[in-house]
């Protein structure tokens, strides 16, 4: 009776010592992690300091796959004197705007507000060396629009946040409520025209209120001042206009005065031109007779009266017929 009424209490004994062992490992808190979660609140930490960040999603197999080493190099940070960070763009999509954030698991160092890309594995020791042998210093920096901290990505951020709040909504009408995915897509392009216009009516307000229009008084004087201006102008076009007609006219005018002046030279010129051709011609004829003078005196004794006679003769029709040529040389000329 007392080994059998031992059995139990033993199993008792054991079964309670391991319950109470359960509940202190229960109770024993869990291994702290050294990560530091990163939202659009908390997000300007990174801008002194030095740090890692790290954008993963739950749902993406290669960030969980890195999990252990980047809790590993979160534990060591004390020692290598950086901050470890995380951010999940499933809650967070302005900040996976802001770092503009296409590929999972994505990695950046930041020293001091200047921010780099970090291409390598995730792994423990390739993220020491990355710091301890300051690797950072040989990669190109995020610098103008594409630093985080620049106007431009803040408003990239925005985006992403919109976004990221309608694909929310869009769940919550498909997944929660049952609505089909349809009714979702028509519900938010109505939303969008909607919005538009009210953003339209409101800019129209707007504008109303800061252009305030003149009085009918002062909008007739500018229009009674308006008018003689531009009789005016059109006064001043016509006197251009005539001015330069006058001064056509006048050219022409002077052209062909020119050109009559340019004739009456030329006609001049051959006019003494032919004065000189015929003073030529009159001392060519006089040479020519003093020449048959001569011949004639020469031969008195071996010549004929009729001979005398018709030598002269000859000599006058050879000249005349030379005269004749040049003029009418001189008439192709002029003509």
């Amino acid at each position: 009776m007392t080994g059998g009424f031992c059995v139990p209490v033993l199993l008792a004994a054991w079964l309670a010592a391991a319950a109470a062992e359960g509940l202190e490992q229960a109770a024993l808190p869990a291994e702290e992690s050294r990560v530091q979660p990163m939202t659009a609140s908390n997000w300007t930490l990174v801008m002194e300091g030095e740090w890692m960040l790290k954008f993963y999603a739950p749902w993406c197999p290669s960030c969980q796959q890195t999990d252990s080493e980047w809790e590993t190099f979160a534990k060591n940070g004390e020692t290598l004197q950086i901050s470890v960070g995380k951010v999940d763009v499933i809650q967070e999509p302005g900040l996976s705007g802001r770092f503009f954030v296409t590929t999972l698991p994505a990695f950046f160092h930041a020293k001091d507000g200047i921010f780099r890309r970090y291409r390598g594995p995730g792994i423990y020791e390739d993220l020491q060396n990355y710091i301890l042998e300051k690797k950072w210093q040989s990669v190109e920096p995020l610098t103008g629009w594409k630093s985080p901290a620049s106007l431009t990505m803040s408003g990239m951020a925005g985006l992403f946040s919109i976004s990221g709040k309608i694909w929310h909504l869009h769940n919550y009408f498909t997944v929660t409520l049952g609505i089909p995915a349809w009714c979702s897509y028509v519900f938010f392009i109505i939303a969008t025209l909607v919005f538009g216009l009210f953003m339209g009516l409101i800019l129209v307000v707007i504008s109303e209120c800061f252009c305030v229009p003149l009085p009918r008084a002062s909008s007739e004087r500018c229009e009674q001042e308006q008018r003689p201006q531009e009789a005016q102008g059109a006064e001043q076009l016509q006197d251009a206009e005539e001015e330069k007609d006058d001064s056509n006219e006048e050219e022409n005018k002077d052209s062909l005065v020119d050109d009559e002046e340019e004739k009456e030279d030329l006609g001049d010129e051959d006019e003494a031109e032919e004065d000189e051709e015929e003073d030529n011609l009159a001392g060519i004829m006089d040479e020519e007779r003093s020449d048959t003078n001569e011949r004639c005196v020469v031969k008195e004794g071996s010549l004929s009266p009729k001979d005398d006679e018709a030598h002269p003769a000859d000599a006058q029709e050879v000249v005349e017929d030379s005269l004749r040529q040049r003029k009418s040389q001189n008439a192709n000329k002029g003509s």
